[in-house]
């Protein structure tokens, strides 16, 4: 079994914005890939998630915030016995361009809390992550006239009318990245996709 687990936050004042492009990414996997696209999240207490079983994959959106992702990751590989091969983390990625994807194996957090959260969580590294580009911070200062912009606070804003289609491409080349990885394993999707 394969869980793919899309990092965001999950209360409605997050929907839409960059930080939660992971499970933006999974609900339209799950439109997509379910019965007249009427799949239906679960809320799942023990594992702090909300899931969602098809075939062979769990489809996981953590409920624990994204600093904290690691708590619900860990739950659920203790629960499903499951390898790190067979761990699949779907994120946004602040050191790609906009819209585009690279699908790696392993290495540090560059930064992002989330997967900062899941390395800590599985003392371990060695998990399959798609990284979705949502643009560099620096490209994007002049868009707020020069005055200071975090890493934190452009992550919590919604992406800019201008760039809604390129996002919504993002999207769909990532759920056919998704189905490679799951039907045809990393190195078929990293050399289709990176």
């Amino acid at each position: 079994m394969k869980i793919i687990v899309g990092l965001g936050n999950p209360e409605e004042k997050y929907a839409g914005t960059k930080h939660n492009l992971g499970f933006d990414v999974l609900d339209e996997y799950v439109q997509k890939h379910t019965p007249a696209g009427r799949g239906i999240w679960t809320k799942e207490e023990k594992f702090k998630s909300e899931i969602i079983k098809l075939d062979n994959t769990l489809l996981v959106k953590p409920l624990t915030f994204m600093n904290n992702s690691g708590m619900a990751v860990r739950l659920l590989a203790d629960y499903f016995k499951i390898g790190l091969e067979d761990l699949v983390i779907v994120h946004d990625e602040l050191d790609l361009p906009l819209g585009k994807i690279k699908i790696r194996l392993g290495g540090a957090a560059a930064g992002h809390h989330g997967v900062e959260s899941i390395i800590k969580s599985l003392q371990n590294d060695k998990f399959i992550r798609i990284r979705l580009g949502i643009g560099n911070l620096r490209s994007k200062l002049g868009e707020r006239g020069g005055e200071h912009f975090s890493a934190d606070q452009f992550v919590l804003t919604p992406f800019h009318t201008r760039d809604k289609s390129k996002v919504k491409q993002m999207i769909k080349h990532s759920i056919k990245a998704l189905q490679t990885l799951i039907d045809e394993g990393l190195e078929k999707v990293q050399n289709q996709y990176n």
